[in-house]
């Protein structure tokens, strides 16, 4: 468990420091681009300006750091309930609003603390109840289920961001936390691991549910961070990226608490989402009165 919680902690630390670099550096990629080939009809941006965005070195290092975040996120999803690995990756927007105040000078309002406490509280909690992680060991046709609606998510996002324009954007938001959250199922039930197998692992649709849900997430993420949701996209994310999973890994996973304290894990799961949804929601540029964009902070997973 210890181990978990510690994999889980580095992971959110990574997700929210590279957080504030790609949200530098796709605003500032953004804010350089005037050319019509590079929006979509409906405002949206295109492929191209996206790609621009990734070669700015704070997405690079950003991105570095997103990788390394994986890792260590996959290990949690092995060794905990993903209603708390998830969570607690999740709070990384809360890493993401402290560093704000040191990087990039931003005061953060008594709400953005409270809700930093409230989550930290939750978190607590959470460790406290959480039980045994399940086997994860479920039938292929599931893993063949999770490819599938993956792959659905994805383009779905895809094609909602490019009709819509800026109006996707808690739909990139969503789309793009349910895609990290089905990149934490697709570990947890992952073939072929423990005891290693490669055959086993390549021929598990699961493995590919994984690339699909991580790169579309990540895709559609950038693209919000690009049409400027922050808070309310950053909400969305952290909905989709903690209570899906967190519902899966009990119902169908064998996640569980501990005997006698299931209230105790509901009610910090509950307040580990609701004060990650205020930091992302309190922490909006308007509120601190920036008017440049290129300091607008977006918190992602």
């Amino acid at each position: 468990m210890l181990l978990g919680l510690l994999t889980a902690i580095a992971a959110s630390v990574c997700y929210g420091t590279g957080s504030v670099l790609q949200a530098v550096g796709s605003r500032r990629a953004a804010g350089h681009e005037e050319a019509a080939s590079d929006r979509t009809q409906h405002g949206g941006p295109s492929l191209s300006s996206t790609a621009k965005a990734a070669t700015t070195w704070e997405f690079a290092v950003g991105t570095v750091l997103d990788f390394v975040g994986f890792g260590l996120g996959a290990l949690a999803a092995r060794l905990l309930p993903l209603f708390l690995s998830q969570t607690v990756i999740s709070a990384n927007l809360v890493i993401t609003a402290v560093l704000s105040v040191k990087l990039l000078g931003i005061r953060l309002s008594r709400a953005e603390w409270t809700s930093i406490g409230v989550v930290c509280a939750a978190l607590v909690l959470l460790a406290s109840a959480a039980g045994h992680e399940g086997s994860g060991h479920t039938a292929v046709s599931t893993h063949w289920w999770l490819l599938a609606v993956s792959l659905v998510l994805m383009a779905g996002g895809t094609v909602a961001v490019r009709l819509l324009g800026a109006r996707a954007a808690i739909w990139a938001g969503l789309l793009s936390g349910l895609g990290f959250g089905a990149l934490g199922v697709g570990v947890r039930v992952l073939n072929g691991i423990d005891p290693f197998d490669a055959g086993a692992l390549l021929a598990d649709p699961a493995l590919y549910a994984i690339g699909v849900a991580g790169i579309g997430g990540m895709y559609l993420h950038t693209v919000a961070l690009q049409i400027g949701s922050v808070n309310g996209a950053t909400a969305a994310l952290v909905v989709g990226e903690t209570v899906l999973p967190g519902a899966i890994g009990v119902a169908w996973l064998g996640d569980a608490s501990r005997a006698g304290l299931a209230w105790m894990a509901v009610l910090g799961f509950v307040l580990a989402v609701a004060g990650a949804v205020a930091v992302a929601w309190f922490g909006s540029p308007g509120a601190h009165g920036s008017q440049e964009p290129a300091e607008e902070l977006t918190p992602v997973a």
